[in-house]
């Protein structure tokens, strides 16, 4: 599959810009709804060419968010015109280059330069993460069921590959009734257990023969297939896992069940980042209480904890503020209510891949960032009418967003 998408929905433009875009093995395709089913599938995209019949809004705002999910993806927005308003606000929303429709060599131009620039940025992003000593552990933790846990742990380990930019490792340690593998449709055949027979001499080959991979840049290691399967396995195991993976990824999300057992509690010793989930109820504001006390009492650092408020905008009677106070904490996320959400896990497609721009993977990013730690900067762009375009080169061969 190419690196490189022309996004065109009329068809009569197609047969003019649009085949020479097909000449150089470009994917085409013709709506906004197919490039963002595009763009997970395939996360080495570095170029996304936006052709004039689409509406400069949309334009925009896609543009926007991809800036900072996949800062890999170069777009150029090719127009009927080029006003000088319309790219001021083009350069404001990310927006690599704009390119007049009837000028070939310089729309041509516009996606070499962008190319030069994505392959750069990649460059640049694998050689930190390839220096990176160890990779960061994530462990997601609610002390009652049914607050979306697996679902906030599914969708971050998506967040942050960043369309496959990062290794991310999402490990099932619910080692009863663990989710994680029917949520994304995997085969059971490997999973935690096969870890068990390897206790005390797992190392890297070992690792990889137990997690299956789910898509570039994010590996899962699955529950045990049995309860009894999960017996087995031992604090010293997660330990051991932990030890091994951190290495080889540079993020490691762990989902728990709601019960404090000794292999949760090797994963919150180990952790980075340590993520409880709340929902809008008595009950779960009651177990978050115990477990924000808990942590205080193991003295995990309070400045590692991020507080995800799931089902924020519920009408139940119980404000934010209120939230906060009877928890003792405050939210570093809000998750909206949404229909959507059941769906997207009854599809075993997590919603961050497939929608995106919906609000609850738009905070899932935002969790994801507070995780990253990342400020994205962005790129000082050379002005588009500096001076004329140079003469029109071969396009370059093929080389995430």
């Amino acid at each position: 599959m190419s690196q490189y998408v022309y996004l065109e929905p009329d068809r009569d433009r197609l047969a003019t810009v649009g085949g020479d875009f097909q000449a150089i093995g470009t994917t085409i395709l013709h709506s906004m709804a197919e490039l963002e089913a595009h763009l997970p599938r395939y996360p080495e995209t570095l170029l996304v060419v936006i052709g004039a019949s689409v509406d400069l809004d949309e334009a925009l705002m896609f543009t926007a968010y991809q800036r900072l999910q996949r800062p890999l993806i170069g777009v150029v927005l090719v127009r009927r015109s080029v006003q000088p308003d319309d790219v001021l606000r083009c350069l404001r929303a990310g927006v690599r280059e704009v390119a007049e429709e009837a000028d070939w060599d310089g729309i041509r131009n516009a996606c070499a330069r962008s190319v030069d620039l994505s392959k750069a940025l990649s460059t640049t992003l694998r050689t930190n993460a390839e220096t990176a000593p160890f990779g960061r552990v994530i462990t997601i933790f609610a002390g009652k069921g049914g607050c979306g846990r697996s679902f906030v742990a599914v969708n971050l380990a998506a967040a942050l590959s960043a369309g496959g930019a990062r290794r991310i490792l999402l490990v099932d340690l619910d080692l009863q009734f663990g989710d994680i593998g029917i949520m994304l449709k995997l085969n059971p055949d490997r999973g935690i257990a096969g870890a068990v027979q390897m206790a005390g001499r797992l190392d890297e080959p070992g690792l990889r023969s137990v997690v299956t991979s789910y898509q570039p840049g994010i590996d899962v290691l699955l529950a045990p297939a049995t309860p009894a399967q999960g017996e087995q396995v031992r604090r010293e195991l997660i330990v051991e896992i932990l030890d091994v993976a951190r290495p080889l990824y540079d993020f490691i999300v762990v989902d728990t069940p709601s019960l404090v057992t000794d292999q949760v509690l090797a994963a919150l010793d180990m952790s980075d980042w340590l993520v409880p989930i709340v929902t809008p109820d008595l009950p779960t504001l009651k177990s978050v209480r115990l477990t924000v006390e808990m942590f205080d009492m193991l003295d995990y650092p309070k400045d590692r904890r991020l507080l995800v408020f799931n089902r924020a905008n519920t009408e139940v009677g119980l404000t934010t503020a209120d939230v906060e106070e009877a928890v003792g904490m405050t939210f570093a996320v809000h998750l909206p209510s949404s229909r959507d959400v059941p769906l997207s896990v009854n599809l075993g497609e997590p919603i961050y891949l497939t929608h995106p721009v919906h609000p609850v993977s738009q905070a899932i990013g935002q969790l994801a960032d507070r995780c990253t730690g990342t400020e994205r900067v962005q790129t000082r762009r050379r002005g588009l009418f500096s001076r004329k375009p140079k003469a029109a080169k071969e396009p370059k061969a093929e080389k995430e967003p």
